[in-house]
């Protein structure tokens, strides 16, 4: 099937094309069961995220018995001076260097299992990530139409990058970190508590003050964290919406009138940007100063434990190194708990998306589309995008196979309505449509939408080269047949003029080629599929009246022996129309030949000869 899909479609609502993921602080609505839902969504990878958890708690405890280990060393080397002062001996620099050689395997395997367990949560973050935007991508395929008529592209596209991006980069970091941090946070304290309860005590009174400077800090932070994040995304939208309409922009002469709207939307940004990120940056140095004054804390007490005789002085190092070791992991905790909200409102958006209705795509015993000849029947169709607003009330036409069949009326009539209920972009409220007899509704959707060609007013051409861009039609026809198509539709000139011919690569626009010439690959397109059904809107609205006749004449050859629907809005171009159907407020009026509805002197009369006075007026 040849397909013309809009590119436009609904526009973002202003300059806000893409709208912002949740950003650093913004909440699930409903956190435990998405992270339920997560959960279960990452439990195909659990041999994965085992080995994570047992390597992340091996490494850190490895880490953690380190500073237990270095006691020993500074006691060797305590009662080796204190010998050496005695005269009774020395220092024992063997088993010193036994001890520091145990010690750096400790460390060195702790870096190694770090490592592993780094890569392999890596690994499992970007798989989900694949998964989901995999997933994504098919659950496009299979959503109804007016799902994507009632968002904007920003909301759609969001899902795919913002959304899957926060949730793959906030798993890789909050689990493995999380773990790490609460294996850090009882292995410490179980140490500290082994070498003296007094010390462990004093260590413990900084843990209120840091636990009311972390809550303070990540408070006051989120709103600004969430107002950078969504005025991020203002300002992308608004930059995307610029850029791709420069030329509008100039040909009113709003360029002044864009930079003050930039201006202010990127100064709301400058000012929640830089209070987040002073907040967050105080993290760090509050948290160090607290470490501080526990380190003089239990400088002073376990000076004065030694001098009491309580403990000994190669102790004191080392438990300072546990508190070094006490206070990080619970900023990270902190951070980790903010993370997951984040992760929580990424995956609650993802998971509404995989979870949208969806089109029935495959029907049981569905009627095969083979042999089908193309005549068409509208009986009694019924519809309106809302069940309270009915649009096509009493829809009745028959069309014989091969006919070229008009459909004419004044902005609102229902006419494109009647294409996307032909191709089951949406289904009837009641009566049918039928191909060959046989309801559309019992075809499968994809096949049904095989045997249809569309060639709309708004092109839509793809990053890509001349070539590919035809042969989307119908992917498996060589070059020999796509250069046939293009001559067929008069466009196989123009494109032996490109620098690279057929290989010349067009841009995401195609706004290096002109607009005529974009329709022109279009209507090669929809040669090159060679439909049982036609379906062209005003496609040839683009080009000159030269070109306009050579195409009229490539589409006339093509129309030949296939039903072809017509929606027209200049009456001239269908005089020759097998058959003509006026409509008004989603009702036929009228229908019949070009000559018998003109004799009639009814509504289509009225239509074509206001046309015909507007164009001697012009002229």
């Amino acid at each position: 099937m040849s397909s013309e899909n809009h590119r436009g479609g609904p526009r973002p609502r202003g300059p806000m094309g893409h709208g912002p993921g949740p950003g650093v602080g913004e909440k699930a609505k409903d956190f435990g069961g998405t992270m339920k839902k997560l959960i279960r969504y990452i439990s195909r990878y659990k041999v994965a995220i085992f080995l994570v958890m047992l390597f992340a708690v091996a490494g850190t405890a490895l880490n953690i018995g380190g500073p237990k280990v270095l006691i020993k060393a500074n006691q060797a080397i305590v009662d080796g001076v204190v010998e050496m002062i005695s005269g009774t001996g020395g220092i024992d620099f063997g088993y010193v260097g036994k001890i520091l050689l145990i010690l750096l395997g400790m460390y060195v395997i702790s870096s190694i299992l770090q490592a592993v367990q780094g890569f392999l949560m890596t690994g499992v973050s970007q798989k989900v990530s694949y998964n989901l935007r995999r997933e994504i991508s098919k659950k496009i395929n299979r959503m109804p139409m007016k799902h994507f008529e009632s968002k904007t592209h920003g909301e759609v596209l969001s899902r795919v990058t913002n959304d899957v991006d926060t949730l793959s980069q906030s798993l890789n970091q909050s689990i493995t970190q999380l773990i790490t941090s609460v294996v850090t946070v009882v292995g410490v304290l179980v140490m500290m508590l082994s070498i003296s309860w007094e010390l462990t005590l004093a260590a413990l009174l900084i843990l209120p003050l840091s636990m009311f400077c972390i809550s303070f800090i990540v408070k006051h932070s989120q709103k600004y964290f969430k107002a950078q994040q969504e005025y991020l995304g203002h300002i992308n939208g608004q930059v995307e919406e610029v850029y791709g309409g420069q030329n509008i922009v100039k040909a009113f002469n709003h360029q002044e009138e864009t930079i003050r709207v930039f201006d202010d939307t990127n100064n709301t940004l400058y000012k929640s940007a830089w209070k987040s990120q002073f907040l967050s940056g105080m993290m760090q140095p509050m948290m160090q100063f607290i470490g501080n004054l526990g380190y003089v804390v239990v400088s002073v007490l376990g000076g004065w434990l030694v001098i009491r005789g309580r403990i000994s002085v190669s102790v004191i190092p080392s438990f300072v190194q546990y508190v070094r070791m006490f206070t990080q992991p619970l900023a990270q905790v902190a951070q980790v708990v903010n993370m997951l909200q984040s992760t929580a409102a990424a995956a609650e958006r993802v998971f509404e998306f995989l979870e949208e209705e969806e089109e029935e795509i495959e029907i049981e015993n569905p009627v095969p589309v083979q042999g089908l000849k193309g005549q068409v029947d509208f009986s009694h169709v019924s519809f309106g995008y809302r069940a309270d607003k009915v649009i096509i009330k009493d829809f009745n036409a028959h069309v014989e196979p091969g006919q070229k069949v008009a459909i004419v009326g004044p902005t609102g009539a229902g006419k494109t309505t009647m294409i996307k209920l032909l191709m089951r972009f949406y289904d009837v409220n009641s009566g049918a449509i039928l191909v060959d007899g046989h309801d559309i509704r019992n075809f499968n959707r994809s096949e049904l939408r095989q045997m249809f060609g569309m060639v709309l007013q708004d092109t839509w051409l793809f990053n890509g080269t001349v070539m590919e861009n035809i042969r989307y039609g119908r992917l498996d026809a060589t070059d020999d047949e796509v250069i046939a198509a293009a001559k067929a539709a008069h466009v196989h000139h123009f494109v032996q003029t490109l620098p690279d011919g057929y290989q010349m690569e067009l841009n995401e626009e195609a706004s290096n080629v002109s607009q005529g010439q974009k329709q022109l690959l279009t209507i090669a397109r929809a040669i090159l599929a060679d439909p049982k059904i036609l379906i062209l809107d005003e496609a040839t609205s683009s080009v000159d009246t030269r070109t306009e006749v050579r195409i009229q004449k490539a589409m006339d050859n093509l129309m030949k022996g296939r039903t072809s629907f017509v929606i027209a809005h200049r009456l001239s171009t269908i005089r020759d129309a097998d058959l003509i159907l006026v409509m008004k407020d989603g009702d036929i009026v009228e229908q019949g030949r070009h000559e018998e509805l003109l004799a009639k002197g009814g509504f289509y009369a009225n239509l074509y000869n206001s046309q015909f006075e507007n164009t001697e007026e012009s002229a």
